[in-house]
């Protein structure tokens, strides 16, 4: 029988994760397939033990509104998984029971690694956002020493967030708005340092407000690293660009993560050419 995986979600016909799954199990020839499921949130658990029992299940990718709910729902959980909070992957082992994992701050790294291997004296994120996906951002960066500024909205939410992941951490919470304003802060000398700045919030989204920032509270030699998809290249990253800055799309999250949970699903790496090129002229057509 052909062993599949599937991702789950409400709504769930926008997701990418078909297009990218299915090219790489093209790619590589496995008599495999990935698909898309609808599951309502009073359907979750139906479905979980449904799948359960069929041993052709590999697992399933799980996005909104379940990364909390699906917790409760797994045998056992990965310990990333529970230091975020949340499953986006879910992996049916031989005996069946089902493990937790998440793959979204193993994602979101992917494109830092090779900054991240290098030594420096002092590390910095600014993060603008405080849901899901900041806390995966957080959790993964605080595995790499680097010193964060949570911005959001709310305030206390970003402090509450730090202090429970890194109670002796000297990081920082100003309010999102905070950016939107120009700053007369003169950055020292950047050598040997690295700077991040991420937009893990929906701002900028097709369908969302703008993000309101100031690249006047962009060190120099920062990377800026945007997780919004649509559209692929925000006003936010085309600012960057302007001005020189590396930037990052939300892409490369998006296929970091899908590699990762491909590899737990098929049991085999998926292919990947420099910079991901064939795929995302897939994803982007």
């Amino acid at each position: 029988m052909t062993r599949y995986a599937e991702v789950i979600g409400d709504p769930i016909a926008q997701s990418k994760s078909p297009a990218i799954h299915n090219y790489w199990i093209e790619r590589l020839g496995l008599d495999a397939r990935y698909d898309r499921q609808l599951v309502a949130p009073e359907g979750l658990s139906d479905y979980i033990a449904s799948r359960r029992a069929d041993p052709d299940w590999a697992g399933c990718n799980v996005t909104m509104p379940h990364k909390l709910a699906v917790m409760p729902l797994c045998d056992r959980l990965d310990s990333l998984a529970e230091r975020i909070g949340a499953v986006n992957t879910i992996v049916r082992e031989a005996d069946g029971t089902l493990t937790g994992f998440n793959t979204d701050a193993a994602g979101f790294l992917e494109p830092l690694q090779a900054e991240l291997a290098k030594s420096h004296y002092f590390r910095m994120a600014r993060v603008l956002g405080t849901g899901g996906a900041a806390r995966a951002i957080v959790v993964g960066l605080l595995e790499h020493g680097v010193t964060l500024v949570l911005a959001g909205r709310n305030p206390d939410k970003a402090r509450a967030m730090l202090e429970e992941l890194d109670p002796t951490g000297e990081h920082h919470a100003p309010p999102l708005d905070h950016f939107a304003d120009p700053t007369d802060f003169a950055f020292d000398e950047r050598d040997g340092c690295f700077d991040l700045v991420v937009n893990a919030s929906p701002l900028g989204m097709e369908g969302q407000p703008p993000l309101e920032f100031d690249f006047s509270h962009v060190p120099p030699g920062s990377v800026v690293y945007d997780i919004v998809t649509a559209p692929l290249e925000t006003p936010f990253l085309q600012e960057a660009q302007a001005k020189g800055y590396d930037t990052v799309d939300g892409l490369a999250m998006l296929i970091g993560q899908a590699a990762a949970a491909f590899e737990k699903f098929f049991g085999t790496a998926p292919p990947r050419d420099k910079g991901d090129a064939r795929l995302r002229a897939v994803l982007t057509a």
